[in-house]
């Protein structure tokens, strides 16, 4: 399966942010073993601060699975939200913190409505975890 993690804005930081609440590993030495762990699926990773590119990436719809992290953009992003409604590949909102615990304008996901699942608060796991769903 051809699976496209997709994360939004500050999550290129991962593993330097807020150790505290994002952990210590770099997206980049996570998804490689991802990579080693589900060798049978083609995992491809797209990262951008820029709401535009975001739905530009989303747009060209060349994977089966969609996993993504929207970052800020999942509490105000209708463009992103309207543009999940359109991917008919599964979709799977992951947030690493527990959206839910943190500041109340954090507790609203936008996106989620044209999501399949939404797995929060697990970690860097989360990823695993989305992919585990798609199996």
């Amino acid at each position: 399966m051809k699976i496209l993690i997709v994360n939004g804005p500050n999550l290129n930081l991962l593993g330097t942010r807020e150790t505290d609440i994002y952990g210590n590993v770099s997206m980049d030495d996570y998804l490689n073993q991802l990579q080693k762990g589900f060798s049978q699926h083609e995992i491809l990773y797209f990262q951008s601060n820029i709401e535009g590119e975001l739905i530009d990436r989303l747009q060209q719809v060349d994977f089966e699975a969609l996993i993504i992290n929207p970052g800020a953009f999942t509490h105000y992003s209708y463009a992103i939200a309207d543009c999940l409604k359109n991917i008919e590949q599964p979709k799977i909102e992951v947030h690493i913190s527990n959206i839910y615990q943190r500041e109340e304008f954090r507790q609203k996901s936008v996106t989620a409505v044209n999501s399949n699942g939404i797995i929060s608060g697990f970690g860097m796991k989360g990823y695993l975890l989305a992919i585990l769903s798609l199996d």
